[in-house]
This record gives structure tokens, C-alpha cells and sequence, in this order.
């Protein structure tokens, strides 16, 4: 059965670059991002790259991976994740994360699991929650 964890991340050295010409919208952006989580998930200077799709100059859609090195609920180890998310004109981001097979390493072999946050631009900490079991 699924255990629930929780905590906070905290965002910085978000560098964006656009992708193609064109002032127009959609266009694309890629963007990297090192976060560091605390609570549940600890991990500090995680890697996190996105593909971002604006449908126009306040809201799209964004994919990416990040990858964790650290501890859940204090077994060591590392994993990564894939995210998937949203942002509106209003500043809100929703995103969901799912562990990817098999990237579990350490104490963290056979991690699976799923999580989420919603944000708020200019947020300085951001709460998350994380479903996993160790398979």
C-alpha cells in the first residue's frame, strides 16, 4: 500500500531560453531549474529541465525530468521523475510527477510513485506531496 509524504521545495537558478523564432504565439522555451526539497524528499541541487509550450505570453504547458539524489522518508538513494503541468494568467502552475521505472538507486531500488504540487508565481517555498511504495 502507498505511503503519503510531504514537504517543500524551494526553486532557484531558473535560466529560460526560447526555442525557433517567432513572436507569435504558441511557441516553445526550454528551461532549467535546481531545486531543493525538504520534509518527505530531501534532496538539494536536483536537476530539472522543461520543455515549455506558451499558448500565449501568461499560460501553457510545460514537461519535463528531474532527477533526486537524496533520501525519502529517510532511506538514501536517488531517483528521477517525469512532470507534466500548467500555468494560467493568474500565476497558478499545477503539476503532476510520477518516478520513472527503474531510476531508483540505493535504499530507493524499485521506488514507484506519484506526486504533485500547485504553485502560486513568486511563491518562495512550494508544498508537495508524494504517494510511493517500494514494490
Amino acid at each position: 500500500m502507498p505511503v503519503r509524504t510531504t514537504g517543500h521545495f524551494t526553486a532557484a537558478d531558473w535560466e529560460e531560453h526560447p526555442l525557433g523564432a517567432g513572436a507569435t504565439h504558441p511557441t516553445l522555451a526550454r528551461a532549467g531549474v535546481v531545486n531543493t526539497f525538504t520534509g518527505g524528499i530531501e534532496a538539494a541541487d536536483t536537476t530539472c529541465d522543461y520543455t515549455i509550450a506558451y499558448v500565449s505570453a501568461t499560460t501553457g504547458t510545460f514537461a519535463g525530468m528531474e532527477v533526486l539524489r537524496g533520501s525519502v522518508d529517510g532511506r538514501k538513494g536517488g531517483f528521477a521523475v517525469e512532470e507534466r503541468g500548467s500555468f494560467d494568467a493568474d500565476g497558478t502552475v499545477h503539476c503532476i510527477f510520477e518516478v520513472v521505472p527503474g531510476s531508483g538507486t540505493g535504499e530507493l531500488a524499485g521506488l514507484r510513485g506519484t506526486g504533485g504540487f500547485t504553485a502560486r508565481h513568486g511563491e518562495p517555498s512550494v508544498a508537495y506531496t508524494f504517494d510511493y511504495d517500494l514494490g
